[in-house]
């Protein structure tokens, strides 16, 4: 007997809040000998936001996996979130998709309806950021599960790193935080409607056009705020970069109901890997503890977190406000280590 059950009603937890942890994935990998090869020029030493392979001197290939079980419902949102999320691993080394493959785990009694929703609107996002969506893989699982292989393209001389940020750089995002925040609130009834549809707006954008934008000021380094949270990610681009990170906590961008949530005492359940990851590098300076929530909160299909020389600054926000989109500048980046939020 088919049935449209409730998709969040079969999860363990949805959206990037199920990724593992990053304390433990990098348990898991360590003494793992990744692959070598001149032409291989993102893996595992370190990881990225993708892998990319150099085919010859004008292009080289970016290949990103993402998946995860719902947070919303809606079965078109979730597909159009899950595939915006794969998508943007791509625009976030500085490249453009050419085609994705669906990989999808759904429970066998769930409805052909509600699955082809997922399907469609995965395909509608797909399309819409330039790529072909060209097949998949489908399984039985009781949890339902969604997201894409992805492959782009970009310039081997025009990659964008998370490893890369300098001491002078100024940094920016370009989504607001607090996604985890807003959905399991709302989840709770504890935010109105339409904060948790300015979330999941926000969490169905590509971040193509903010990318594109970037692509003239040649930032020294970009990152996808996804699971980790702002304060993981940070700290990834901190120590592989070799400098400290600074984030002023006043500017930290936060979605509507997400700052209200987290006073409310809401956590997801990724907030404490998080911390465990990266707390022993993280100073909160005399931090809120909403602020601290807001900072950890894992995110779906977050923004670019996006370093570049503290003088295109001004023009960078510039050229974002006259296309009309969001940028916030949160903060520098100094010599030292670590991530401070003051």
């Amino acid at each position: 007997m088919e049935t449209t059950a409730r998709l969040t009603g079969l999860d363990a937890g949805g959206g990037c809040a199920a990724k593992y942890s990053a304390a433990r994935l990098e348990e898991l990998l360590a003494g793992f000998a990744p692959a070598a090869s001149e032409n291989l020029l993102v893996g595992l030493a370190p990881a990225d936001d993708a892998a990319v392979y150099k085919l010859d001197d004008e292009r080289a290939l970016i290949f990103t996996t993402d998946f995860f079980p719902p947070m919303v419902d809606d079965p078109g949102v979730f597909g159009a979130i899950a595939a915006a999320n794969a998508l943007n691993d791509v625009f976030a080394m500085g490249g453009r998709p050419l085609l994705a493959l669906s990989i999808a785990a759904f429970p066998e009694e769930m409805s052909v309806e509600t699955v082809r929703a997922v399907f469609d609107a995965a395909a509608a996002k797909v399309a819409e950021a330039g790529a072909l969506l060209a097949g998949g893989h489908t399984i039985r699982d009781e949890e339902p599960k969604y997201g894409l292989a992805v492959v782009g393209m970009a310039h081997p001389a025009a990659l964008w790193r998370k490893s890369g940020a300098r001491p002078g750089d100024a940094l920016f995002l370009t989504k607001p935080l607090g996604s985890g925040l807003v959905l399991t609130a709302a989840r709770k009834g504890i935010l109105a409607a339409d904060e948790e549809a300015e979330a999941l707006r926000r969490m169905g954008e590509l971040n193509d056009r903010a990318a594109d934008l970037l692509r003239g000021f040649e930032p020294d380094a970009v990152t996808d705020v996804t699971g980790f949270g702002l304060f993981g990610h940070a700290h990834e681009t901190a120590e592989r970069s070799g400098v400290r990170i600074v984030l002023e906590a006043e500017r930290l961008p936060a979605l509507p109901g997400a700052l209200a949530a987290a006073r409310e005492g809401v956590r997801t359940g990724g907030d404490g890997r998080n911390r465990d990851f990266a707390a022993h590098a993280v100073s909160l300076d005399g931090a809120t503890d909403d602020l601290a929530a807001l900072g950890y909160d894992p995110q779906t299909s977050g923004g670019l977190l996006v370093a570049l020389p503290a003088s295109k600054g001004a023009v960078l926000e510039a050229a974002f406000a006259s296309d009309g989109l969001f940028l916030a500048r949160v903060g520098r980046v100094e010599e030292g280590s670590g991530v401070a939020v003051t």
